[in-house]
């Protein structure tokens, strides 16, 4: 059993002075297989706590149904660390941020449309309860006073920027006390007035801020709300992260470890975020609305101190001596980097069409209107909608009413263009890269094929619910009678591939390969010549790949490959002259 309390402006463990340094991982982002590593690396940076943020949408899938294994396993993950000596923070708060689908809360919440979000609106709360009655036994016996690693745990996230609601966080605050969470509670908010009026709570809660420059103006203004606490950054943003489009962020080693030098030698703690970023594998990336939406990568490299693929940087040795100027270093050996292999270049030799494949992937739904992904139980993936129009009608305007996020149009089978959320203009007239069509005697089918790119995970827009949210007009007549196709791509198996054929018009196709592994290694898949899709190795939803970058390769952990033969499965929107991939040594981001 052991305590961590706050006296005056310092820490305390056991009654003994300690400053927290501290490193961000979360374990949702890094194969289980690799924990100990990027966990021993931390502790040889000097670091003497990890953190994590828990992600409700990994562990409660469906409602009601919960995980807690594999990538899931975050009790195993908190085990591990402290098998190596360090303290763990966790961040439960329901939301999370962090650059993931939907701030980390579960898409079923939207299946309620009137669902008020990080509020006191009961049936949110009720949901919130459920969860904590699984993940809060899972917990306590980690905590310090019950002899395990965990020092501190956070009761809402960055609430100041989001809202007002004090009875909110007071209910969090005793909802995780009355399941037995007695160590330090905290909030954490950007460090201005607003932020921190709005998300700090009580004065038994320890207040903590978020920046990545000016510590000096960011601990002044945390001072004045609270002079007599110690001083935290608990998020250090020495990095930052990719939307779609953008160039690759990147910043300086000796600009981040001059800052966090200024920090220390203040007497403030710290959480470095990230040390080590990781990979939003599958189709957990969230995205940001301010203004327009922008989807985040697959990658989350972040510019970490370790790289996505878990290798030190010149970062990390630039901290690792600034560390060392105020603790002492570990005497631990560092693990010696996962080899990168190169397997070279795979033709993908076999293929399935998506619209042949339909009756083998998914059962259609008929409704009046077009629903959204979550009204029909699907959380992430594409959707397909389909319905007839009658002719003749005239050359006119196809507009779909709140699109989101991305839509391929097809009539007859035959590509019509994209709709994609920010540009597509809901207006009668027709506009230079509208969708217009005309319809013969005999109608046509309309088919909108649509992608969810990642739910907004911070600010104002998060009730972000998938699909066509409003309707499909030609002109100004909405459209009903509609087959749907859910098409969350969570299983594979009974796609029926066929040879490669050669295509006049193409439409949403599988391929498939098989690649032959001597020995196994990190890998980096390139899909040059390649649009847009996602990739699935032996079954893993590696993420998703776009032309538009900086992204340009996908990680492929050592860990999901084996010796022998290896499949891969790439599900390409929209076409490549030659459907061949290359496994190379190292990534490519920007």
């Amino acid at each position: 059993m052991a305590t961590f309390t706050t006296e005056g402006n310092q820490f305390l463990y056991n009654g003994k002075p300690m400053r927290i340094l501290s490193g961000a991982m979360h374990y949702f982002r890094i194969v289980p297989e690799y924990w100990r590593d990027r966990l021993l690396k931390l502790k040889a940076c000097g670091f003497n706590t990890v953190e994590t943020y828990v992600a409700w949408n990994v562990h409660e899938p469906k409602e009601g149904q919960f995980n807690f294994t594999g990538i899931a396993d975050v009790e195993r993950f908190v085990r591990l660390a402290a098998e190596l000596g360090l303290h763990v923070i966790v961040r439960p708060s329901p939301y999370i941020c962090a650059e993931w689908e939907f701030g980390g809360l579960p898409a079923w919440l939207l299946r309620d449309p009137s669902m008020q979000l990080r509020c006191c609106y009961k049936p949110y709360l009720d949901r919130i309860d459920a969860y904590y009655d699984e993940l809060m036994p899972r917990l306590k016996p980690l905590l310090c006073r019950n002899g395990g690693p965990i020092i501190a745990m956070q009761i809402e996230n960055e609430y100041g920027s989001y809202g007002n609601d004090k009875p909110y966080l007071a209910y969090l605050k005793q909802a995780m006390i009355r399941r037995g969470i007695d160590v330090l509670l905290f909030t954490s908010d950007g460090y201005d007035d607003s932020n921190l009026q709005g998300g700090t709570l009580l004065p038994e809660v320890l207040a903590t801020v978020n920046f990545g420059s000016q510590p000096e103006e960011a601990f002044a203004k945390l001072q004045e709300y609270q002079p007599d606490q110690p001083l935290m950054c608990m998020e250090y943003w020495n990095g930052w992260f990719d939307h779609w489009g953008d160039e690759h962020h990147v910043r300086g080693h000796d600009d981040v470890a001059d800052v966090m030098d200024r920090m220390l030698k203040s007497g403030a703690s710290i959480n470095f975020y990230m040390f080590h970023g990781g990979t939003n594998f599958g189709f957990y990336n969230g995205a940001n609305y301010l203004g327009k939406y922008e989807p985040t990568v697959t990658s989350y490299d972040y510019h970490a101190a370790l790289n996505e693929s878990g290798d030190r940087t010149e970062k990390y040795d630039a901290i690792r001596e600034v560390i060392s100027r105020y603790a002492e270093l570990p005497d631990v050996e560092l693990p010696p980097p996962a080899p990168k292999k190169n397997y070279g270049r795979v033709r993908l030799t076999k293929q399935a069409r998506l619209f042949d494949s339909l009756d083998r992937l998914t059962e259609p739904v008929r409704r009046r209107c077009p629903e959204a992904m979550e009204q029909l139980g699907q959380n992430f993936g594409f959707i397909l909608y389909t319905t007839r129009i009658s002719g003749p009608r005239a050359r006119n305007k196809i507009t779909i009413q709140e699109v989101r996020d991305r839509a391929l149009l097809y009539l007859d089978g035959v590509y019509q263009g994209a709709v994609e959320r920010n540009s597509h203009d809901q207006t009668l007239e027709i506009q230079e890269n509208d969708i217009v069509a005309e319809i013969p005697p005999q109608g046509a089918e309309l088919s909108i094929l649509v992608e969810n790119m990642g739910r907004i995970n911070y600010g104002f827009g998060m009730k972000d619910p998938k699909g066509i949210t409003e309707g499909v007009r030609f002109e100004r007549m909405f459209l009903h009678d509609w087959k749907i196709h859910s098409l969350p791509l969570d299983d594979l198996s009974g796609l029926v591939f066929q040879d490669l054929q050669t295509e006049e018009k193409f439409t949403p196709t599988f391929y498939k390969g098989v690649f032959h592994v001597e020995e196994t290694g990190d890998t980096f898949l390139k899909l040059e010549g390649w649009t847009k899709g996602v990739a699935f190795v032996n079954g893993f939803n590696l993420g998703r790949y776009w032309e538009k970058g900086p992204q340009k390769t996908l990680y492929v952990p050592g860990p999901l490959l084996r010796e022998g033969d290896n499949e891969l499965i790439v599900f390409e929107l929209h076409g490549t002259q030659d459907p061949a991939v290359t496994f190379q040594d190292f990534a490519e981001l920007g």
